[in-house]
């Protein structure tokens, strides 16, 4: 059986041409419409000279035509990875300029911010490509270069990919204010999705949620676990996003079956009180990855939705979209019990070891490390941040990652996750390292110095960034100013949301900054609030 995950969909296009793949807003897409849409593509991407190995990047709000995209993409032979337009185009520029892509895909609407991306990495000649023209696309197809990819031959390609080749190089933040390349094969995402497909038991009459962000590795589950199901992937429109009481209509409309998302989005629905008794009377799994879900949280869903399963997934972008799965048995009993993050998935291993990476006790606490087919290869053109990250298994002839997470085994066998244990936070579902917001503060001139730390919440945004500084001179400095400054070179999702101005940092007897005692004064600063609000 081949690994490359473009394969399964041509299959559900020979046999159930007419069975409804995409449903985007008021544009269904057929399965046979995105086989032939994305044969079309990627032949066109080869005559444009890609070929396998070589990386596309693309600019395309998630859509029809972005999941075409990614297809085509694939049956080229080549990577891609989904450019964040939201994102300062600084930002994006150094993720454009490590991938070094053949051609960078975009649409008319994106057209000046890729323009912009390509001037700021130095890379002016990479070629653009532009889709989305809305005459093409409402017969099933999209137009490339200005030609209808209606004209083009719709015949399946021969895929000289192996499943080892990397399917997609998604990019994280990186505490040297890098952003770091992880690639990822077919075959990585094929086990994980092959597993998780069997578990949940996703078939073709199943509707799924199209919630995430296409940068972001949860979606690479939506995407290709629904369609190698041969079920209706249905996109959730930005607007439903952002009012609680549309994206609660959006999932009854729909009629979904399953959901995934991050935490923050399950507890933005359930401060807004959006969710009715025994709503949503379709949906059978609830999936969340990405950050810790409050408990509180979880009997607030558990107690309105009876019918449905509960599953915390957990895994770093490093090792394929999830590691480990623990499925809630009961609704906690007390709002304080932690939720697991579990047992392993099929083919992977949790590991937990002290510092020499022998495993611990149960019970004590260590370093996460996990071992597997999800495993990516490495970073991409980085082997020294590799060679740190992906050790060697002491007694093994296998590579192990170190997560950063700490975390123990409990005597019922299940893995519960502790924090983190370095400067890297969960933040709205982002992974974020606090070091590329220092770099980003230390480069603005208004500033003597400057120390972010993360005080963990029991809101829906997970960890509370928080920025402690030191204006130069008698430099008028307002957090306003601050986050102007910040938005030319950080994503939102970066942006501090504490401020705090001092004359001095404090340090502790080596002469750092004393960073717990910072988390201290905005805890302290947070209680004021609330006794005087």
């Amino acid at each position: 059986m081949s690994r490359l995950l473009q394969e399964p969909i041509a299959r559900h296009a020979c046999l159930a041409p007419l069975a409804t793949a995409i449903v985007d807003g008021g544009r269904r897409v057929t399965y046979r419409e995105l086989e032939e849409a994305s044969n079309r593509l990627a032949r066109t991407l080869q005559d444009s000279g890609c070929s396998r190995g070589d990386r596309i990047c693309f600019a395309i709000p998630k859509s029809a035509d972005a999941i075409i995209t990614i297809l085509a993409i694939l049956k080229a032979d080549c990577a891609y990875t989904p450019l964040d337009t939201s994102s300062p185009a600084s930002r994006v520029a150094h993720i454009v300029r490590s991938s070094d892509p053949r051609l960078v895909i975009g649409t008319p609407a994106t057209l000046a911010f890729v323009e912009q991306v390509l001037t700021e990495a130095g890379s002016p000649d990479v070629r653009i490509g532009l889709v989305g023209d809305r005459r093409a696309s409402a017969a099933g197809s999209i137009a490339f270069a200005g030609v209808d990819l209606r004209e083009r031959p719709a015949e399946p390609i021969v895929s000289l990919n192996a499943p080892s080749d990397p399917a997609y190089i998604f990019f994280t933040s990186g505490s040297t204010g890098t952003p770091k390349g992880v690639v990822i094969s077919h075959s990585n995402v094929w086990h994980f999705v092959r597993w998780a497909n069997r578990y949940f038991d996703l078939g073709p009459n199943d509707r799924v949620s199209g919630y995430t962000p296409l940068h972001f590795d949860l979606s690479v589950y939506d995407v290709f676990g629904t369609l190698t199901a041969g079920a209706e992937f249905h996109l959730v429109p930005p607007e439903a996003g952002l009012a609680p009481a549309k994206l609660a209509e959006f999932i009854r409309a729909a009629r979904l079956t399953q959901w995934f998302s991050v935490p923050s989005l399950l507890t933005y629905l359930a401060k807004a009180d959006a969710i009715r008794p025994n709503d949503f009377p379709s949906l059978k799994r609830l999936l969340w990855c990405g950050e810790v879900l409050p408990t509180p949280v979880l009997r607030h869903w558990m107690t309105r939705l009876p019918h449905v399963t509960f599953t915390n997934l957990y895994g770093p972008t490093e090792a394929t979209i999830a590691s480990s799965y623990y499925t809630v048995l009961a609704c906690p009993a007390d709002e304080q019990s932690p939720i697991p993050i579990g047992v392993s998935c099929e083919g992977e291993e949790l590991l937990v070891l002290d510092e020499h990476r022998r495993p611990v006790p149960p019970g004590t606490i260590g370093d996460l490390y996990i071992a597997g087919v999800g495993l990516s290869t490495g970073y991409w053109r980085d082997p020294e941040k590799t060679k740190a990250a992906f050790v060697d298994r002491p007694g093994g002839d296998d590579r192990i990652y170190k997560t950063g997470d700490l975390a123990r085994v409990g005597d019922d066998g299940l893995a519960y996750f502790l924090g983190r244990n370095d400067s890297q936070i969960k933040s709205r579902g982002y992974r974020i390292e606090l070091g590329e917001i220092e770099t980003a503060l230390n480069a603005l001139t208004a500033l003597k110095e400057s120390a972010v730390v993360a005080v963990q919440s029991d809101g829906f945004e997970g960890a509370t960034i928080c920025c402690a500084y030191v204006p130069a001179g008698a430099t008028d400095v307002t957090p306003i100013y601050l986050r102007q400054a910040l938005g030319k070179t950080l994503p939102s999702y970066m942006m501090p949301t504490k401020w705090l101005a001092y004359d001095l940092l404090p340090k502790n007897a080596n002469g750092k900054v004393d960073r717990p005692l910072l988390r201290e004064h905005f805890r302290q600063r947070d209680a004021r609030a609330d006794r005087t609000a």
